[in-house]
């Protein structure tokens, strides 16, 4: 395509690209602006990437015409350039200069008007660099980009968590950051940005976007569940669900994927129509074993959904589920005795429950099983105290297994 424009027509096409960019600036139109700057999503063949492929004389011509913006428009023109031919490190490059470019003169605008802008280029910055740190590992090259963006993107929340009506646009731009954290397995750096946000004065929360109020809830609740605050990651991820545009039934599951492990740890069990619904059967194995006290099934269930637990980061706390299969066990195991000997069902030898678990090919001693009851206890899932030298668990006469302060999905 590009082989067949003229230089003529080249020059004027990427002439008017110019013209529109300055306008957009000239007459404070933030959303013209914001789609002239959004590079990743552009096709490889455009009018304006042909021309940039016909007329290689285009940096002089930004600035020539616009001397004023050339620090902004020549690195912004060789951004669409190379990565309109897939050379994406260099984009990442030229895009980053353009991006610190466009922030000086954000800074200087006393009004939001660019906010919208400043948002595409906060994400198109990530886009790019993801786009960039693969090509650079095909290339057996150290993949750093993604951690550049980072570096940029704390400068532009810098820039808008101050006082001023600016400060609407930090959230979204704190959401990108956490994206990239996540992305790197440097989480603990969104620390520094939550503190910012929650504890701040100059910040409402409820006076940003639903959006973007909805995306950091998700990343926060997130952090919760690595943190083992299940009480906090209920309250963080419920809210990203409840505000969730009902409609985006990818970002529904994809909050279900973290808010049910988190509460099935403190004892909610999601109902097997609403793991249909969202295609979350992988959990299905999981509430069967809480429900019936099954640890084979729990073992079985993590083992054959591995890979998809681990890449979701809520392996371990499934895992950590085994105690709470161990207390519907042992409560299985006291309704049954309350039945056949009610003087005695708060008394529990440890012999029946090692041979509950024997039937489910589950071999322990009792000394083992010893440690298990003892470690319910501790962890509030049993009421109740050992009788060591007779080995019998005695359960508290009055709720011997404490309900926990979940509320259903």
């Amino acid at each position: 395509m590009a082989a067949y424009l003229s230089m003529g027509e080249a020059h004027r096409r990427i002439g008017d690209y110019l013209s529109r960019v300055t306008n957009a600036i000239s007459y404070s139109d933030g959303a013209a602006l914001a789609s002239l700057l959004s590079v990743s999503s552009a096709p490889a063949s455009t009018p304006l990437s042909d021309a940039l492929a016909a007329f290689p004389d285009f940096p002089r011509l930004a600035g020539d015409r616009f001397p004023h913006l050339a620090d902004f428009l020549v690195p912004l023109l060789r951004a669409i350039h190379s990565h309109s031919i897939q050379r994406f490190a260099d984009a990442y490059s030229s895009f980053e200069k353009a991006s610190n470019a466009f922030l000086q003169e954000f800074r200087n605008w006393e009004t939001p008007w660019a906010m919208e802008a400043m948002h595409t280029v906060a994400l198109e910055i990530r886009l790019i660099a993801e786009k960039a740190d693969r090509e650079l590992a095909t290339n057996g090259k150290n993949p750093d980009k993604l951690q550049a963006a980072g570096s940029f993107l704390m400068k532009v929340f810098g820039t808008l968590a101050v006082k001023g009506p600016k400060r609407i646009g930090a959230l979204y731009v704190s959401c990108q950051l956490f994206k990239i954290y996540f992305r790197l397995g440097t989480v603990n750096l969104c620390r520094s940005v939550i503190r910012s946000i929650e504890t701040a004065r100059n910040f409402d929360f409820e006076d940003f976007p639903v959006k973007d109020k909805v995306t950091y809830m998700y990343y926060t609740g997130r952090l919760e569940v690595f943190n083992e605050n299940f009480l906090v990651a209920d309250q963080k991820l419920t809210y990203a669900l409840m505000h969730c545009n009902p409609q985006s039934q990818s970002n529904l599951r994809r909050i279900l994927k973290f808010l049910i492990p988190v509460k099935l740890s403190i004892g909610v069990l999601p109902k097997r129509t609403l793991l249909e619904r969202y295609n979350l059967l992988e959990y299905a194995d999981v509430v069967t074993a809480l429900k019936r006290g099954d640890l084979r099934l729990l073992r079985q269930a993590l083992d054959k959904h591995e890979d998809q637990f681990l890449k979701s980061g809520v392996y371990l706390v499934l895992e950590k589920l085994e105690l709470k299969v161990y207390q519907r066990l042992v409560k299985k195991i006291h309704i049954i005795q309350r039945q056949k000997e009610p003087a005695k069902a708060h008394q529990i030898k440890l012999d029946v429950v090692v041979r509950a678990l024997k039937w489910l090919e589950i071999d322990m001693d009792v000394d083992e099983v010893e440690c298990i009851m003892a470690c319910l206890i501790y962890k509030n899932l049993i009421k109740g105290y050992f009788a060591h030298k007779s080995k019998v668990l005695v359960l508290s006469k009055q709720d011997p297994f404490p309900k926990l302060n979940g509320k259903p999905v």
